[in-house]
């Protein structure tokens, strides 16, 4: 962006290019901490739950699950099921509805974790456009008030004003685009993480509706 209009513009001028600047640093900001740790995250639900269904005991499970979970999205799921407490209402009714109940809420607080992040770059994705086309507009209005102002009206008086208006229309896609594409890709991420943590909550509900209390 041009630093003359960023620093030497009028006061909406300046706000509108800080504002996109601020939009620009949390953005990115979110894109590479959430993309390093999905990555991460993927990696260790696969290896948490194989090591769930390989150890001998319920012990060892959870001992084995809490080796690989760094970012504790599985072992949520496991101590859940130890929840109900004798002589209240969630441990009463048919055992199948109380594991289905509490592994639910476990789930979705496991959700919510790994959704953070994702308003923002909705936010910044769609809004972005609108606040460079903000700027642009503005700065297109001053010039134009300038230069009827001045007196004087000519190709290249317009064109130099105008055109530094035009970059905030610009400066508002560049910060867009990435917030879309990053909240596409990081979304496609946490679905299958999601699909993965659903899969592993319905199998362990059906392995513990299985056993004697």
């Amino acid at each position: 962006m041009n630093t003359n209009l960023l620093f030497q513009g009028d006061p909406l001028s300046t706000t509108v290019s800080v504002v996109l600047l601020g939009m620009s640093v949390c953005s990115w900001v979110v894109i590479v901490w959430k993309g390093w740790l999905l990555q991460r995250a993927v990696r260790d639900v696969g290896r948490s739950t194989a090591a769930f269904w390989q150890a001998p005991d319920w012990a060892q499970a959870q001992t084995a699950v809490r080796a690989f979970d760094r970012e504790l999205l599985v072992i949520p799921l496991v101590e859940a099921t130890q929840q109900c407490l004798p002589g209240t209402l969630g441990a009463s009714g048919d055992r199948s509805q109380q594991l289905t109940r509490v592994l639910r809420d476990a789930l979705h607080g496991v959700l919510r974790q790994l959704q953070a992040g994702q308003v923002l770059l909705a936010t910044v994705g769609s809004t972005a456009p609108f606040v460079g086309l903000l700027g642009t507009v503005w700065g297109i209005y001053h010039a134009l008030m300038g230069i009827a102002g001045s007196g004087q009206v000519s190709i290249d008086k317009i064109s130099g004003p105008v055109g530094e208006a035009l970059i905030m229309t610009a400066a508002g896609l560049a910060v867009a685009i990435p917030a879309v594409l990053g909240y596409n890709i990081l979304g496609r991420l946490i679905g299958r993480i999601e699909a993965d943590l659903e899969g592993f909550a319905r199998d362990l509900r059906e392995l513990l509706v299985t056993q004697p209390r």
